[in-house]
């Protein structure tokens, strides 16, 4: 976190706003700054001073962490975000969650698939009285 002396130059949205219009707590916003994956700026005061850009961060952040990344993760994979650098390394791990997420994909669509069974033979089972399918529950 940077601190400054009365110099918000592209950092002009405080930690309540910014929480506001992203939809996270100002607890969330400085936890994202203990793990170094947001920063502010800081008044003579000490106000937390954001660039706008944090929206969009906020909101990336967000979308990872319900993705299932963790912070360090997170933290690791977002260094082109922010100043647009990317290393192989980088690309390598950014494909690894990607692939990763695709593996994640499949067994939720197979999952959602047995749920979508199971509610088949139990609303057949309200129709017809008949006894739900055990092969739906396997």
């Amino acid at each position: 976190m940077r601190v400054t002396q009365n110099t918000r130059e592209g950092a002009d949205v405080r930690i309540g706003e910014l929480a506001q219009r992203t939809g996270v707590t100002t607890r969330a916003l400085r936890y994202y700054e203990e793990q170094n994956l947001l920063t502010a700026e800081r008044s003579g005061s000490g106000q937390r001073h954001y660039a706008e850009t944090a929206v969009d961060r906020i909101h990336l952040i967000r979308q990872l962490y319900a993705a299932g990344l963790s912070s360090k993760a997170i933290a690791e994979l977002t260094p082109c975000v922010i100043d647009g650098k990317a290393t192989p390394e980088l690309l390598q791990r950014l494909a690894a969650e990607r692939d990763h997420l695709d593996r994640r994909i499949v067994d939720l669509t197979q999952t959602r698939d047995r749920l979508d069974s199971v509610i088949d033979g139990a609303s057949s089972n309200m129709h017809t009285g008949a006894p739900c399918s055990r092969e739906a529950s396997a």
